[in-house]
């Protein structure tokens, strides 16, 4: 099994390709396959989540272009500015990863979620796509795209009475 330490300096050409749903490409250490059936293993700088198109390097040097899988999701749709708006108000308060998009919102699919958004008056679509939340206010820089940051250790909780474990 090839080992994954690092992500591939800027204009690297990919010759393999991961496709991990959401909750895996937030992991920094994961036992996968390529598309192509090679076993790899990830061993990444924590904190940080591999966006589609991110391209990582294995110890042999070859480039892996991350690809975003499709997964179930929950598309909120609403031609209504203010009705998303107060969606992605209430899903946020719950500290739901969101995607944002032009009169839609998306989430990890959750039935107890779509009656709340289906109650402020949105449409809920349960479709296969894959999910590309924002980043939260505080999750800093992103990734290193080939150098090393400090990861911030935010202590954010102070400010609205509560703790989150990140």
């Amino acid at each position: 099994m090839k080992k994954v330490f690092e992500f591939a300096p800027s204009g690297s050409t990919a010759t393999l390709a991961i496709c991990l749903p959401f909750d895996d490409r937030k992991k920094s250490r994961l036992r996968t396959r390529t598309v192509s059936g090679e076993e790899i293993g990830l061993i990444l700088p924590r904190g940080q989540v591999l966006r589609h198109g991110v391209l990582l390097q294995d110890e042999d040097g070859r480039v892996i272009e991350v690809q975003a899988a499709p997964e179930k999701v929950t598309t909120a749709l609403s031609g209504n500015p203010n009705v998303l708006t107060r969606a992605a108000y209430h899903l946020g308060n719950r500290h739901v990863p969101l995607q944002i998009g032009d009169g839609w919102l998306r989430y990890q699919h959750d039935h107890v979620l779509d009656d709340m958004v289906m109650g402020l008056g949105l449409l809920v679509k349960v479709e296969q796509q894959p999910f590309e939340p924002e980043d939260g206010a505080y999750a800093g820089q992103g990734h290193s795209h080939g150098h090393e940051h400090e990861h911030d250790d935010h202590h954010h909780g102070l400010a609205h009475g509560h703790h989150h474990d990140h």
